[in-house]
Parts: structure tokens; C-alpha cells; sequence
């Protein structure tokens, strides 16, 4: 991602804002090994119904997390081999994120997506070749749409369709029209955008990225955050961002679709 594009529409609203969040369960010293690890301090069912977009940098609401909370998304995957080292940073401190996969590169690493979910993380969707969706025609939006959440779910479950397992999306450069979320909305998929982000599409080394993300979690204190699993950097820098979180007491939040049974929480 080279440039985040803020949102220009105010559309949602104060009823559509409220966000519905159900504790469905815990992820943490039941289903790891180490008692000295960050883990996942709960999990966090979202309901499109009343939770359509989430994320302060595009829209007025996003998740009523607490104080030193977080959700770990990552965009633009899967990417040998730096999605592999993402991969091993969180398990090493049995942590669940949110990965928003490219339809054509699920295609290329469809043995990668399915790891992704083994491990437990949520997979969404992220277009089929990551364009500005603002700057194309309707049509050619709706199949990049599509297209892209077929080919996810094609390389996760073997079959192609364009009604998502899990309904997340996130919209490339956070950039969209007002069409393309209400026609989202109305299929019962959640947009997310973020709160904060690590700024990993500029050229900065892993001290650099960890120094800004460090920073700006300590200002913000909770929320989203968006990360590349296909930069380098971050690949680099993600085993001391999450010791960080460790050493200074935040704590993290796995979100999963409205519906999912504890169960199937703990096979995420």
C-alpha cells in the first residue's frame, strides 16, 4: 500500500454506529503451551447487521474495545516468505489476528491461506488485485469485489463463491463510494478500516517501523491496527512489537463473524 486515502463521506447514522460485540470466549492459557506468552485475551464476535464499517481513520465508529485493547489486522497477503515469519511471531506468543487477503495472491499461495486459518487467524477479503476502487467503473469495482472473495475462499475451502465464510472486507487505500459500501452492507459484509496503522508501505527499516507503531499505540492507547504480512519490515520488527505489548500491558482482541459457535472460535 503505498498511500492511505481518508474517507470524504459522513453517511452512517447514529443508530447504524452502534456497534453489537459479543464475548464468545477466551483464547489464552487454555490452547497454549506457554504461560509467559502475550495470547489472546478474548474473542469478539462482530454482526454486520448493526456493526456495517468500523475504523476511525475512515469512518465515525469503530470496535468499543477498552483501554490497552487491540486488534491485529494485517493487509495484502499471502506473501512468501515474510506472511510466514508474521505467522511464526504470533504463534510464538499465541496471538490471533485478522488477515485481509488479495484474491490473486491466495490463488498463488493457496497452501499459505489455508495455514492461516489453521493457525487460527480470521481470514477477510481484500479485492482480487488491490486497485483504487474509487477510481474504476461500477461493474469492474463489483468483480474485484467478487472475484477476489471467490478466489479467497477457493484456496481456503476448495470452492469458489462470492458469499464470504467470514463476511469481513477492507477496501484497498481505505479508499470506496458510498455504492460500494451500501451494496457491501446490504450482502451483510463488514468494511473495515482501522484506527491507526504502522505507516509500513514507506521505506523505513523494522527499528523505524517498531519506533512509530510503539509510539502511536501508546497515544492511542486501544484500538485497530493495520499492518502489510507482505512487507518485509513488518515480517521483521513483528516478535518485539508483541513482546512490547506483553511488557507494557496491552492486551489482544480476536474478532470473529456474528454466529460463530465457541467452538468454532477455538478452531479460528
Amino acid at each position: 500500500m503505498a498511500k492511505i486515502h481518508r474517507a470524504k463521506w459522513t453517511l452512517i447514522t447514529t443508530g447504524l454506529a452502534l456497534v453489537s460485540l459479543t464475548v464468545i470466549g477466551s483464547a489464552r492459557a487454555a490452547d497454549c503451551p506457554r504461560s509467559d506468552t502475550l495470547g489472546t485475551s478474548r474473542i469478539l464476535s462482530v454482526d454486520a447487521k448493526t456493526t456495517p464499517r468500523v475504523g476511525l481513520k475512515s469512518f465515525p465508529q469503530t470496535l468499543p474495545l477498552e483501554d490497552h485493547e487491540v486488534v491485529l489486522t494485517f493487509d495484502d497477503g499471502p506473501r512468501p516468505p515474510s506472511t510466514n515469519k508474521v505467522l511464526a511471531a504470533l504463534a510464538q506468543e499465541c496471538v490471533r489476528a485478522t488477515f485481509f487477503l488479495v484474491g490473486r495472491s491466495a490463488t498463488e499461495f493457496p497452501d499459505l491461506v489455508k495455514r492461516i486459518a489453521r493457525e487460527g487467524h480470521t481470514i477477510g477479503h481484500h479485492t482480487w488485485s488491490h486497485p483504487y476502487m474509487a477510481r474504476i467503473p461500477a461493474d469492474t469495482a463489483k468483480y474485484e469485489i467478487d472475484h477476489g472473495i471467490a478466489s479467497d475462499e477457493k484456496a481456503l475451502h476448495g470452492v469458489a463463491t462470492t458469499t464470504p465464510s467470514t463476511p469481513f472486507f477492507r477496501f484497498p487505500y481505505f479508499e470506496s463510494t458510498p455504492a460500494q459500501l451500501d451494496m457491501l452492507e446490504q450482502r451483510g459484509i463488514v468494511v473495515f478500516g482501522a484506527d491507526f496503522w504502522a505507516s509500513d508501505w514507506n521505506d523505513m527499516t523494522p527499528e523505524q517501523e517498531l519506533k512509530l507503531i510503539t509510539d502511536r499505540v501508546t497515544a492511542n492507547r486501544k484500538g485497530i491496527i493495520l499492518f502489510h504480512d507482505a512487507q518485509a519490515r513488518t515480517a521483521a520488527m513483528m516478535p518485539d512489537f508483541l513482546r512490547w505489548l506483553r511488557e507494557n500491558g496491552y492486551r489482544v482482541v480476536h474478532i470473529v463473524p456474528a454466529g460463530t459457535s465457541q467452538k468454532n472460535a477455538d478452531a479460528h
